[in-house]
């Protein structure tokens, strides 16, 4: 399962601006939008130094809403834990390809009320990193 990161971006239904915080965040919602069946309603990305933040706001499916609201809270979110390290490959692929550096660590979390999910990505060091590398 690998994606192109222009094809993510497509599948949040974006465009390229230029902006390589607006290609990351639509790459992160493209990746909800695919392989969870639907996106979130807000996405944000910051970039300092060698971290990669991105925050999506909202985006639950109606059964994850059903069980929060029964106090299913730990096993949504187990869920969503375990769906994101199945994608792993996808998400930091992505991100490797638009900032043109390897991810060295990667780490997804969700909190409720509100919803928000935080990809998490630590880039290699500028120093150690190779402008062109294999994936």
């Amino acid at each position: 399962m690998q994606d192109r990161a222009d094809e993510l971006i497509a599948a949040a239904g974006a465009t390229s601006d230029g902006s390589l915080r607006s290609a990351l965040a639509n790459a992160m919602v493209g990746i909800k939008k695919r392989y969870y069946g639907r996106g979130p309603e807000g996405a944000r990305a910051y970039v300092e130094d060698d971290y990669i933040f991105v925050v999506l706001e909202g985006g639950l499916t109606r059964n994850e809403e059903t069980l929060l609201e029964a106090g299913k809270e730990d096993l949504v979110r187990s869920y969503r834990l375990a769906f994101q390290e199945a994608i792993t490959d996808v998400a930091v692929g992505a991100v490797q390809e638009l900032v043109g550096r390897r991810v060295i660590g990667y780490h997804s979390q969700i909190v409720f009320d509100p919803t928000k999910a935080f990809e998490i990505f630590a880039l290699e060091p500028r120093h150690e990193a190779d402008d062109v590398f294999d994936n």
